[in-house]
């Protein structure tokens, strides 16, 4: 994976407060994990989660973590999931699509379908995503995501801590990574060595289901290799849209 052509070498660039952020993100972690009872954090298995995913257990946090395996994952995601069984201290559950509802879709609307429609689309996300993501967060207090202002307008103004609707009640959504750049992912995965999926290299920087994924060329957003044959307003599945824009109030004790 080092090599002079991995995602490592080309964007280990960190920021001039680097230190600072890696001691904000860790003084977040800690505090959240006793703050709330029931917490866990949610993995794409991008390169952000995954920096999460490690300060968790660097400072031996009992923090689950879980992944929403849609069915149609990229082989190299599926390989590190096992990867990641194998080596993490972190508990981590696999919440899959119910089965009869993505065979009824495939009968009714077709696997292409999602190139044709929006709508569609949405269907195949809230039916591969949307559901197992509320049966993963059922009964839990607050989860964990690695969502950062630079990926895109859409999550400019992500806080630390904010309000979160799922399964039509309040929650809290944690983001620890909030400040960081794309530069300061690369550079804590970089001195750490950490195991991450090799698409990266190949130019992708978000990676979700294989035929909704592409590379991103030079110059492209960052979020330009999503649902590409979509406007760029579209370009979020429904995980992330039910967050409220005021920061949640406990966000004051953070100061």
């Amino acid at each position: 994976m080092n090599n002079t052509h991995s995602a490592i070498s080309l964007h280990d660039k960190p920021s001039s407060d680097f230190l600072q952020k890696v001691q904000a993100s860790q003084q977040l972690l800690q505090q959240v994990s006793t703050q709330f009872q029931t917490i866990k954090q949610a993995s794409s298995l991008g390169a952000e989660d995954l920096v999460v995913s490690h300060l968790i257990d660097q400072l031996d946090l009992n923090i689950p973590m879980f992944v929403l395996d849609t069915g149609a994952l990229h082989e190299q995601t599926y390989a590190l999931i096992e990867r990641l069984q194998a080596s993490s201290k972190q508990l981590i559950e696999v919440y899959k699509p119910i089965h009869q509802s993505v065979i009824q879709f495939v009968r009714d609307k077709g696997q292409r379908s999602i190139f044709k429609s929006m709508d569609h689309r949405k269907q195949c996300c809230d039916i591969r995503k949307m559901e197992p993501l509320q049966r993963a967060l059922k009964d839990q207090q607050a989860w964990i995501t690695g969502l950062r202002r630079e990926q895109s307008t859409n999550r400019a103004q992500v806080s630390q801590i904010q309000v979160d609707i799922q399964n039509r009640r309040e929650m809290s959504k944690v983001n620890p990574l909030v400040d960081w750049t794309w530069g300061d992912v690369w550079h804590y995965i970089g001195i750490y060595q950490i195991d991450y999926n090799p698409l990266h290299d190949q130019f992708y920087p978000s990676i979700g289901c294989a035929p909704c994924t592409r590379a991103i060329s030079l110059g492209e957003d960052f979020r330009a290799g999503r649902w590409w044959w979509e406007e760029a307003t579209a370009k979020e599945c429904g995980l992330h849209l039910n967050t409220s824009s005021l920061p949640f109030v406990a966000k004051k004790e953070l100061a």
